[in-house]
């Protein structure tokens, strides 16, 4: 890769680039990823919200379920894992390892605490009789915490390699982290839509 100073200097600058290194992603590879993974993520639950409301709509079949007030315990969990998951990348990016390893340790204790509660909340509607077929309501309960909860499992899986990884690219650190926020968003959206639209 030929710098664009090379015609102003007497030798030609020839600059590192990962184009050099068949193993190693180009720059910008990983943040392509995140975009049209995010992207496709959104427009399926925007797919489902929408079915949800227009379902509701209809008094037809559908009682309304108590949510287990639980659910605002989990919102606040997983909004603390995206805020420490926010402090740890920026720690990352100020080359603070042992900080930032710490932050990434308490982020995933928090995101396994996150998934108990949910875990916790279908127990409570169980014990309410409200099951998967019992009512569209809660049908779209679950289907919304089950799907969101799968998310979350899979975003545990990219931490987990982030984590094992010695010295991850920072653009890594950056997506998986992005990542994150767009889970709490996510989860939030759906947490609002199920209350606010019983």
């Amino acid at each position: 890769m030929l710098s664009d100073r090379a015609g102003k200097t007497s030798e030609v600058v020839v600059l590192p680039a990962s184009l050099e290194d068949p193993s190693t992603p180009p720059p910008g590879l990983y943040r392509v990823g995140f975009l049209a993974t995010c992207g496709s993520i959104f427009a399926f639950f925007v797919g489902l919200v929408v079915c949800y409301l227009w379902r509701a709509q209809s008094a037809r079949y559908w009682m309304p379920i108590q949510l287990p007030s639980i659910l605002k315990l989990s919102t606040a969990v997983i909004f603390f894992s995206s805020v420490t998951f926010e402090a740890a990348r920026r720690q990352y990016r100020r080359g603070e390892r042992p900080t930032y390893t710490r932050l990434i340790i308490v982020t995933t204790a928090l995101t396994l605490c996150f998934l108990a509660l949910q875990t916790s909340a279908w127990v409570d509607l169980f014990r309410q009789g409200a099951f998967l077929a019992e009512n569209p309501h809660s049908s779209f309960f679950y289907i919304f915490t089950g799907l969101h909860a799968a998310h979350v499992v899979g975003g545990l899986v990219a931490l987990g390699f982030v984590l094992a990884k010695r010295s991850p690219r920072r653009e890594v650190v950056n997506m998986v982290a992005y990542y994150w926020h767009f889970l709490f968003i996510l989860w939030a959206g759906l947490y609002a839509t199920l209350a606010l639209v019983p």
